[in-house]
């Protein structure tokens, strides 16, 4: 009964229908996830669950958190699930668990910008010695497969002329900026974890991850989709604080679950694959989007002109022909769609 109950059946059903192939090498393995309680690994346990249910996979995943209780009140159904165990600690310091993973999601370090702007140092700590952390528990538990969830960060800021990074575009974050920390740190942990597929050992693979909607997407952080959606439910004005030109792409999150299982199970050890929409939008067409879709719209009020004689905007979405002609795999949900099953959800959710 409460899986009938869970808001996300439509899109778990979704995610299963795309990825039930894949499952079967899951069948009674234990799986280990860092970050499993932000918002890519909320997908990835909400998905795991679902497939764990009904495809009676007999498997286990082991979340490393640091704060359990949160965990529990942020997803409860997740937290209780027989299938899903929280195992505390930090990423970059956590006691090895017992026992053999056979697949491991290393999905920890928030892009938090406070964190970014009140101590870079941490971050790029956090990131880099994180993921050799989590290398050495590999090694010692005998994984198979590893997937690290990187971002576009790693390519630093798109340059004119440039309309969608790609995979062997080899640009990178300017190292002399200290809010380079976040793109150099991921940058570093792509390294650590190449040098760890060699043959012989277990499998890396690289999910470089851009911009995101959907359901647990934080609705009170620099997500500016996740800012103009708390702002409609509260009835408007949806508030750019920018002169919204920069230009985004978004994925919505069942999408990003199938990518992100297709990677670890079917993706190319030591190599890397950008996971966003290719379909680009600048923030204030968003912010029109969200308002346009709040029933009854709500007014948008745009926090800066534009900069005079500037025809190089902030841009920031992937090319993703390689998960295409590799792997398969397309955006499926809308923008449009994926505003309104977001505030949908939201808008589910018990109030504390």
């Amino acid at each position: 009964m409460e899986d009938m109950a869970n808001p996300l059946a439509d899109d778990l059903d979704h995610i299963l229908a795309c990825t039930e192939g894949l499952w079967n090498e899951l069948r009674g393995e234990r799986i280990f996830i860092t970050g499993g309680t932000g918002f890519f690994g909320c997908w990835l346990l909400e998905s795991f669950a679902w497939a764990n249910d009904r495809l009676a996979l007999g498997a286990r995943a082991l979340v490393l958190t640091r704060d359990p209780d949160a965990f529990s009140k942020r997803a409860p159904h997740l937290a209780r699930h027989p299938a899903v165990q929280c195992h505390v600690g930090d990423v970059r310091s956590f006691e090895f668990p017992d026992g053999e993973f056979s697949h491991i999601v290393h999905a920890a370090t928030d892009a938090s910008a406070k964190l970014l702007a009140d101590d870079p140092s941490l971050m790029f700590d956090t990131i880099v010695e994180g993921t050799r952390h989590v290398l050495r528990l590999a090694r010692r538990c005998r994984a198979r497969r590893l997937l690290l969830t990187s971002s576009g960060a790693v390519y630093g800021r798109q340059p004119a002329g440039v309309a969608a990074f790609a995979e062997d575009d080899y640009h990178g974050p300017d190292p002399t900026v200290a809010s380079s920390a976040y793109g150099e740190g991921k940058r570093a942990a792509e390294h650590l974890a190449v040098l760890e597929s060699r043959p012989g050992g277990f499998e890396i693979k690289i999910a470089r991850g851009f911009a995101f909607v959907g359901p647990y997407l934080p609705l009170d952080r620099h997500f500016a989709i996740g800012n103009f959606i708390r702002d409609a439910m509260r009835g408007g004005p949806v508030v750019v604080k920018s002169d919204g030109s920069a230009v985004r792409s978004y994925l919505y999150g069942s999408d990003l679950a199938v990518w992100l299982w297709t990677i670890l199970m079917k993706g190319a050890a030591g190599r890397a694959y950008n996971v966003g929409s290719d379909r680009p939008t600048t923030i204030r067409d968003v912010a029109t989007a969200v308002a346009r879709l709040s029933g009854p719209a709500v007014p948008v009020i745009v926090g800066a002109r534009p900069t005079a004689g500037s025809d190089n905007p902030d841009r920031y979405v992937p090319c993703t022909k390689r998960a295409q002609q590799e792997l398969g795999l397309r955006a499926t949900v809308t923008l449009d769609d994926g505003i309104v099953r977001t505030r949908r959800w939201y808008e589910q959710q018990p109030r504390s």
